[in-house]
Formats: structure tokens, sequence, C-alpha cells
């Protein structure tokens, strides 16, 4: 089974269907890059799929340890390069509730996402600066 169906619907957007659920998102080319930014483009879905996959993996391992990590935020901002056009740079700020987290589980959870499945898959050129705040 596919895990997805995309139809390019003209004026440089995709719809995307994932094909388990059903459930749609449609990206549009950015404003540096000829799109009008009404939505993800393609390289804002890398940046934001790899804080997903991060902050998910957290949250497996959270759960494997009793540790809520509801509530947690994340700042995502990526950086392109040029020849070729490129994501260079991601950088990703993790707010994450304190609560009563110890040193070790913190250092656990910040373990779990840089080994998370969309860290691994991204090309080792393209920085990635991760910072977590405990609020």
């Amino acid at each position: 089974m596919n895990t997805s169906e995309l139809v390019y619907t003209g004026e440089l957007r995709t719809t995307a269907t994932h094909v388990y659920s059903g459930t749609q998102i449609f990206t549009d080319a950015p404003l540096d890059n000829n799109g009008k930014a009404q939505s993800f483009s393609p390289t804002d879905l890398l940046v934001t799929a790899l804080a997903s996959c991060m902050i998910t993996i957290m949250g497996i391992e959270a759960n494997k340890h009793n540790i809520n990590l509801d509530d947690a935020k994340i700042a995502v901002k990526k950086t392109m390069a040029l020849n070729p056009r490129r994501v260079s740079k991601v950088e990703i700020i993790f707010e994450i509730p304190k609560r009563n987290l110890t040193t070790e589980q913190m250092k656990m959870l910040e373990h779990a996402a840089h080994n998370c499945p969309v860290a691994k898959s991204i090309h080792p050129e393209i920085d990635q600066v991760t910072v977590f705040n405990y609020v």
C-alpha cells in the first residue's frame, strides 16, 4: 500500500492524501521561489517533520517512564542555501514543561529526540541545531 498519493493542482501547489487515514495536507511554493506561501512548502514539511518526529520519539520514551510531555512547544526555523537550492540548516527550539524532571530524564529525552528516524534520515550536510528549554 502506498503511504501517500499526491495531485499537482497547478500554480505550484499540491494536495497530498495519507492513504491509510484519508487526511490531506496542501503545499505551496514559498514566496522566494515563485509561490504564494499560502501553505507549507515541501521544505517546510521537511523541517516540520523533523520536529514532529523528535517530539513523537520523546513522547514514546516519556510514556515508558511515566513522564508527562503535554503542552511542550516547538519552534522550527529553516535556512535555505543556493547552488543548489536546498535546506542548509534547521533550528528547533523546544519548550518543555519542567515539572519534576531530573537531569537524567532530560538527557534521556534529548537522546531520544536526536535519534528519531527523520533526524537519522536527513543528509548530514544539513546543520541540525536543537535547543531544549525546560520551563
